[in-house]
């Protein structure tokens, strides 16, 4: 029998229930309503579930997509240590629908490039195939590119990697796909033995020759609301009349004249041959054919230019013609051809470099015909419009890839880390070799340092490649940051994936732990710090103007050395309680402004970060002396060094002074004591040190030397004549 208060708890009970079905039976439309946008014919969504977990999407009883959060597919660590979590839409097709992010921690998104960037790079995504093979930045072949955001390399492979592995996971899994794409095949070929008679109608018949033909009322439609050019005769202002609706803007037609079977009939046997002589391998030719009131070529076109009205477009990545790649076309050979009042030829280079693939005219491709509006002395206006393009079919060919072109380039299914490293290996032997220079400098440096000269010029040179090859092209400026990275896996949970991420970072921590156990902090900041190098060179610059030079007393100057180990010790205990805080302070360092964004940021940062260098100019490696937390942390972990490869002698501070007066660091101590914590591994004491005509001792020597080896003065003889006898006097006899 029921009391009525268990009556009553079950009535509450059902309500609650009641209450709480729509959230229960809601799917993830009700975390992320944004999902409606994606697939609004969508009726309902189902909850994530499944392996791998994705929510299914249904118009009535129909699945049409898949969703899913790829922390729980393919939770690629980042160069944060953490995944970046994506909420990517699949349909049914095999295609991408939508891609946005959900949570990063990037350190280099977290301040420094606006996030924003990273938005945008995810949702180029959209449209791509799940099975296609996309690669950020070039490399492999076949492959379609996707330019990776500037500065943030290693975060856009993660992305990439992250949204293509988890949607193939998804897509297999429901059986979207038969399976992962081929990533044996090679990339097509034209197929330079493949020719056949062809005439006008033909090539503009199977797609060989595009056709864009724009109406003068297709400008005015597309400039509708703009300002008004003002100019006479500004081909973009709207007919003047409705007879003139009609009148052609430009009428062009396009091909590319690589294939024989349009080259050699749009040319000529001749001419066609003449042109594969200015062609290098990968290069293709484009020619261009226009009537019309508006000129592809530009009005405006100077010698030593660029055409800025034609451009091809593959893979978000934008083709240019300078004057260079602009060749003549005379006399077309095409019969059934019409006549034009503007053609011509433009080279489309290859652009491709070592490991990174650039234009292939196999693939899909896109031309952009710039229509500008001059609406001011200074400003124009602008619309593009596009036609796409895809060589036939019939002129191109697929090899077997060969074994020497798949030599060393690692599997499908390898790890993201060693696909970073295939693609880095030119980067990576260049750095190899500047460590192997360097290490040989050390290793001989009692020798080196007896050619002052050739120590500085070696010394000068060495510090440019740290700085535009480590530096600027390679983005390999350590951090703070990632001492504080290295701590916090160690503290919950190590894994060297993180850190394999990026091969230049890796290979220069590596070679600084060895030196730090070796010889102390001096080797990385003296010769391998981006931002210390650009300071030692602004200094030397300004020495040759004759900038003068101003030092801090050496009392003040002992003190200010404190201070980067207290900026160090705060940044430490911030990154205790928040990495992202301690990140964000971080920016006290000026690297990501200077060395990894180029100076291309807000006015702030550039300010701060050109005063530290300007600094320099008067007062040398500013930063790195008092305030480079960075130099801090590798002075603390280079105290139990091995070695002293610095020599001194017995009366270096006893009386003598000059290493300590010359010393630009001021890491010499009066009583001739170098302090390793300061030291910057220069060399230059050293220089002194043998100079037998700087360092006292060896002076003494020398002189001593010069001494002995000079020859005793010969006597000199000085004979006297001898004295005549005397004349004896007449005697005078007296009466």
């Amino acid at each position: 029998m029921h009391t009525p208060r268990s009556s009553v708890g079950r009535l509450l009970l059902a309500l609650c229930l009641l209450l709480l079905a729509p959230a229960a039976l809601a799917g993830i439309d009700a975390k992320y309503p944004q999902l409606h946008q994606v697939f609004p014919q969508a009726t309902r969504y189902g909850d994530i579930e499944g392996t791998p977990p994705a929510a299914a999407v249904y118009q009535g009883d129909k699945v049409i997509g898949y969703v899913f959060e790829t922390v729980m597919v393919a939770p690629v660590p980042a160069y944060s240590g953490a995944p970046i979590n994506l909420l990517v839409s699949i349909g049914t097709d095999g295609s991408i629908r939508d891609a946005r992010v959900l949570e990063q921690h990037e350190p280099i998104l977290l301040v420094g490039i606006p996030v924003q960037k990273l938005y945008d790079f995810v949702a180029r995504y959209i449209g791509h195939r799940v099975d296609d093979k996309i690669v950020v930045g070039g490399g492999a072949s076949g492959s379609v590119r996707i330019d990776a955001i500037s500065s943030a390399t290693v975060t856009s492979m993660v992305v990439n990697e992250t949204i293509m592995n988890s949607a193939l996971k998804v897509a297999a899994s429901r059986k979207l796909i038969a399976g992962a794409a081929d990533t044996g095949a090679a990339t097509a070929a034209v197929r330079a033995n493949y020719y056949q008679d062809a005439d006008w109608k033909t090539l503009t018949g199977n797609g060989a020759i595009g056709h864009l033909r724009l109406a003068r009322q297709a400008i005015t439609e597309a400039f509708k609301g703009q300002p008004e050019s003002g100019l006479v005769d500004d081909p973009t202002a709207p007919p003047r009349d409705e007879d003139e609706g009609e009148q052609t803007f430009i009428d062009l037609y396009f091909a590319d004249v690589t294939p024989p079977t349009v080259g050699r009939n749009l040319l000529g046997a001749q001419a066609y041959a003449d042109l594969m002589k200015h062609l290098k391998p990968g290069d293709s030719a484009l020619a261009v054919m226009a009537n019309g009131i508006y000129s592809f070529k530009g009005l405006g076109y100077v010698r030593g230019g660029i055409f800025d009205r034609v451009h091809l477009l593959q893979d978000g990545k934008l083709v240019l013609f300078k004057d260079s790649d602009l060749v003549a076309l005379n006399d077309p050979q095409l019969r059934g051809m019409p006549e034009f009042r503007e053609q011509a030829i433009f080279i489309v280079r290859s652009g491709a470099t070592a490991g990174i693939p650039g234009f292939d005219a196999t693939r899909p491709w896109t031309l952009q015909l710039l229509v500008n509006r001059q609406v001011g002395p200074l400003r124009s206006i602008y619309h593009t419009f596009t036609r796409d393009y895809r060589m036939p079919a019939a002129y191109t060919t697929r090899p077997e890839a060969t074994a020497e072109s798949a030599a060393g380039a690692p599997p499908a299914n390898a790890a993201l880390w060693q696909k970073i490293w295939y693609g880095r290996r030119v980067d990576i032997a260049l750095l190899l070799g500047g460590l192997a220079v360097l290490t040989l400098i050390l290793v001989f440096q009692d020798w080196i340092v007896k050619y002052p000269v050739l120590l500085e010029r070696v010394r000068t040179g060495f510090l440019v490649y740290t700085l535009v090859f480590i530096g600027w092209h390679g983005l390999a400026q350590l951090s703070v940051v990632n001492i504080f990275t290295f701590i916090q896996s160690l503290l919950h949970g190590f894994h060297w994936e993180t850190f394999l991420m990026d091969p230049l970072i890796f290979i220069l921590w590596v070679f600084v732990a060895a030196t730090l156990l070796l010889l102390g902090r001096g080797v990385y900041c003296g010769w391998l710090c981006p931002f210390g190098a650009l300071q030692v060179l602004v200094s030397k610059v300004a020495k040759r103007l004759r900038v003068p030079q101003f030092e801090f007393p050496r009392a003040v100057h002992e003190r200010l050395w404190a201070l980067k180990y207290v900026i160090l010790l705060v940044l430490f205990g911030m990154s205790l309680q928040s990495l992202n805080t301690a990140e964000h302070y971080a920016e006290i360092e000026p690297f990501k402004t200077a060395i990894n964004l180029h100076f291309a940021r807000s006015w702030s940062y550039v300010l701060y970060a050109v005063v530290l260098t300007g600094i320099s100019a008067f007062n040398h490696k500013f930063y790195c002396r008092y305030v480079c937390p960075l130099g801090a942390g590798l002075a603390v972990s280079g105290r139990w060094r091995l070695f002293e490869w610095l020599r001194r002698r017995p009366e270096c501070g006893k009386p003598c002074q000059v290493c300590a007066n010359e010393c630009e660091i001021k890491a010499i101590h009066a009583d001739g004591r170098i302090d390793f914590n300061e030291c910057h591994y220069c060399l230059d004491c050293q220089v002194t040190r043998v100079n037998d005509h700087k360092c006292p001792p060896l002076v003494q020597q020398r002189k001593k030397r010069e001494r002995a080896a000079r020859p005793l003065p010969t006597p000199v003889l000085t004979i006297t004549p001898a004295s005549a006898p005397e004349t004896p006097q007449p005697t005078t006899v007296a009466d």
